[in-house]
């Protein structure tokens, strides 16, 4: 199901502060970082290892509270949602793919996509139907009764993004995609993330510390130490499928 194409605001944080305490010390993770993104934009998150960049994905993905400062998805405060509620939010919203693939290895295609399901108050009469027709979106249908070990890197990864899409979610978090990947895998998980976006109109924020990666989003931030260090359009970006660069 298409995602509606509008421009209100579905992230928004102001001086966004997190900060971890371990036996008497503290590390400061993200120093005052503000950002809205709106519904349907795709936006990479860059940075040095220890930017920032994961630690601001937690944050905004809902798996970690921040130490200070306000963060409002669409349009409702953080602060304000109960844990259940936060979870609730999490589930139906929101869809992650990380670097190592989090699968199943023993578990057959079709029942690792289906596993976000089993949270959702869905039917359990419709769980084949909705992971079927994710498995399709990421062109694997004549892999889904495989076992998750005996598909490729690739493979592996796109059965990831099917699980990220079997709720249909506003905003998918993607955290190196391409990171265990070969170029030519990469290019063809970017290219189905790139289709979301444009076609589907899913919200993307992708983590990466590959320029080339990053380019295909509209927008990159650049994190330097727990703070935002640059925020620029992306004049000319990549296009996946055919390695040219469109406007």
């Amino acid at each position: 199901m298409k995602v509606p194409k509008t421009k209100n605001t579905l992230i928004k944080a102001e001086d966004i502060v997190k900060v971890y305490k371990d036996e008497g010390s503290e590390t400061t993770a993200l120093r005052g970082v503000s950002i809205e993104i709106n519904q349907g934009d795709f936006v990479a998150i860059m940075g040095p290892s220890g930017s920032g960049k994961s630690t601001l994905l937690h944050i905004l993905g809902f798996l970690d509270r921040q130490s200070g400062g306000k963060y409002y998805f669409d349009g409702k405060s953080m602060d304000e949602l109960s844990d259940d509620e936060i979870a609730k939010v999490r589930n139906k919203d929101m869809g992650f793919v990380f670097q190592a693939f989090n699968l199943l290895p023993r578990t057959s295609v079709l029942e690792n996509v289906k596993l976000p399901l089993l949270y959702s108050g869905i039917e359990e009469s419709k769980w084949d139907e909705l992971a079927r027709r994710a498995v399709e979106s990421v062109g694997l249908t004549h892999r889904i009764e495989h076992e998750s070990s005996q598909l490729s890197g690739g493979e592996k990864q796109r059965v990831a993004i099917a699980r990220a899409l079997v709720l249909e979610p506003q905003i998918i978090f993607a955290d190196e995609p391409t990171g265990n990947l070969d170029s030519k895998s990469g290019q063809m998980v970017m290219e189905i993330i790139q289709r979301l976006n444009e076609e589907e109109g899913h919200t993307i924020i992708l983590i990466t510390h590959e320029t080339y990666t990053a380019e295909h989003a509209q927008r990159i931030i650049h994190l330097l130490d727990g703070k935002i260090e640059t925020d620029r359009k992306v004049e000319h970006r990549h296009r996946a499928n055919d390695g040219h660069f469109i406007k």
